[in-house]
């Protein structure tokens, strides 16, 4: 982001928040040596690590294991010309540790295609980032409409 780009930066406390508040978000990783994007559904951990739930035998399982990937949900409002976007930047890793699988089966995260046979996907946020426009207004506090 640049400083005067119209959109407000948004801390790593923040981006969490609104990270929570999203049904829906979008996985980007490495498809044949070019980018991929899927949208997913998922759920965070109490340390801030997003967590997939996907099909053993799902070709975005066998992608991101191991790899570093981003993942990116947002907001918008087009009524107000607001919204946000969060992005999480990080290693996944299918979860293979059956206590750590069973921790997170109670977490309550369910695939919205479900398969007979499931693993969890944890991408560990160690990058952060957000922004946020809010209603039309640019950081000079001009109105768009003017």
């Amino acid at each position: 982001m640049y400083p005067n780009d119209g959109f407000r930066e948004l801390g790593r406390h923040e981006c969490l928040r609104l990270l929570a508040t999203a049904p829906i978000g979008r996985i980007v990783f490495t498809r044949q040596a070019l980018p991929a994007v899927v949208p997913v559904n998922f759920g965070l951990d109490a340390d801030g690590a997003v967590l997939l739930r996907t099909s053993t035998a799902s070709e975005l399982a066998r992608a991101v294991d191991g790899a570093v990937v981003a993942f990116e949900a947002d907001a918008a409002d087009v009524e107000t010309h607001s919204g946000w976007s969060v992005v999480v930047t990080g290693r996944a890793e299918i979860v293979t540790d059956p206590a750590e699988a069973a921790r997170l089966e109670r977490v309550g995260l369910h695939s919205w295609v479900p398969s007979p046979e499931e693993v969890f996907v944890r991408i560990e946020s160690e990058l952060v980032t957000g922004r946020e426009l809010v209603g039309g207004r640019t950081v000079y506090g001009l109105h768009l409409s003017a």
